[in-house]
């Protein structure tokens, strides 16, 4: 299953809080906000980082909606970034 999938859709300036397994302070800004800081994170930071959103997204395979986007997700977010500039 392919979560990235749902992430295709995200228009870049919903409203989106980064956060991180470390504690660190939240980045409150747009999905393009995030992204773009995600892109400058050491693996280490990336691998900590999740993305919490305002409008829940649909994953392949499963029933609900989830508000937050893993890694891997994150990292394709960067990927069409930089397929779209």
């Amino acid at each position: 299953m392919d979560k990235t999938k749902g992430v295709a859709a995200l228009p870049w300036d919903q409203p989106a809080t980064m956060i991180d397994l470390d504690g660190k302070p939240p980045l409150i800004g747009t999905i393009r906000d995030c992204a773009t800081h995600f892109a400058l994170y050491k693996p280490h930071a990336q691998a900590q980082a999740r993305v919490l959103l305002t409008q829940p997204v649909h994953r392949e395979g499963r029933a609900t909606r989830t508000w937050l986007l893993e890694p891997e997700e994150i990292a394709a977010l960067v990927a069409r970034l930089r397929a779209e500039t």
